[in-house]
């Protein structure tokens, strides 16, 4: 298969390019060549998806029978990139988010809860998760008007873990752990949580590619995969650092202000977060993998050397100044 992977050096699409090369495929990437690395074997092509002129000369190194779109933001970007190519691919998927939802992250998703409409401004007030959601939906419209309903595929993932996680969640745990001493855990340690391995999704994703699967459906480790104490205790193991775990109640928590998915990743206390039904998937042949069996293989990444830096990184992790006065808050009200 002559596989176009958008994007191809961070993350999804360096597991993906990985798996497809090892698969026998000829692979190709289109990148800036800013940041991140090319996988060996790739055919690296260079150039800017704003560029009609580097997407023409894209769509001439075709024809492709698959094209995964891993880096496409915004509708318009989408747009010109899928128009492109619409006549030299066979099939197109676009790697999308369940924040397309209308419910998410309140209310439990399955692959029929209704999704959001793309429109240029949202209402007054919206958030910034409401708004990227927005947008990734006109990037799904923006694909099935170039490619139909039947020669694409809209992946809507739930939270991707692993080895090379850019955005630094796991990470961030693991790195809190090997300091050791006493770790805020939020919520209880039975709360379940489903987060999906890269290279889970980069399977899934490339034996849809091969089949030419179309439609759209939720990515997401079965409800009840693990639980946030699975996570913790899989971080010592990982590390060799036993740490006390002292669990916080989650209205404790934002009773202090303690800002939900950034301060400490992973924890949002809204009933739809872990509540993904990805039914359509499994059928279609998803597997995941153990929560511990990523998080370990997380922890040799890091001790490979330093990893490259990206911008939403700095967005994560509670101070240890403030990590210590919240839970100093907590004891003394427990003890009282």
């Amino acid at each position: 298969m002559r596989l176009l992977i958008l994007g191809g050096t961070w993350f999804l699409g360096r597991a993906l390019a990985e798996q497809a090369l090892q698969r026998g495929h000829e692979v190709f990437t289109f990148t800036r060549g800013k940041s991140g690395q090319d996988a060996a074997g790739v055919s690296a092509i260079r150039g800017d998806r704003t560029s009609m002129h580097d997407l023409a000369d894209l769509a001439t190194r075709g024809p492709y029978d698959a094209v995964i779109d891993t880096s496409g933001m915004t509708p318009d970007m989408v747009e010109t990139s899928a128009s492109a190519l619409r006549d030299q691919a066979g099939h197109y998927m676009y790697v999308s988010t369940v924040n397309v939802y209308t419910g998410w992250p309140t209310e439990p998703l399955t692959d029929d809860s209704p999704v959001r409409r793309w429109s240029w401004s949202g209402p007054p007030g919206e958030s910034g998760a409401d708004q990227y959601g927005r947008e990734k939906a006109g990037c799904e419209e923006a694909v099935t008007r170039a490619f139909g309903a039947g020669r694409s595929l809209l992946l809507r993932p739930g939270v991707i873990i692993g080895p090379h996680e850019y955005v630094g969640r796991i990470p961030w745990w693991l790195r809190r752990v090997a300091e050791g001493g006493r770790v805020l855990a939020p919520g209880t340690p039975d709360w379940p949580i489903q987060p999906i391995d890269v290279r889970d999704v980069a399977t899934f994703a490339l034996d849809a590619a091969e089949r030419h699967l179309a439609g759209a459906c939720t990515l997401a480790a079965p409800i009840g995969h693990a639980t946030f104490g699975d996570l913790l205790e899989a971080c010592q193991k990982a590390t060799g650092i036993p740490v006390v775990l002292e669990w916080v109640p989650h209205d404790f928590l934002i009773g202090k202000g303690v800002r939900e998915w950034t301060e400490l990743p992973l924890w949002r206390p809204y009933a739809g977060t872990w509540q993904i039904d990805a039914a359509r998937a499994r059928a279609a042949g998803l597997v995941c993998r153990p929560l511990a069996e990523t998080v370990a293989d997380t922890w040799a990444w890091l001790q490979t050397g330093p990893q490259l830096d990206h911008e939403r990184a700095a967005e994560l992790g509670i101070t240890p100044e403030r990590e210590a006065a919240v839970l100093a808050a907590w004891i003394n009200q427990r003890a009282g």
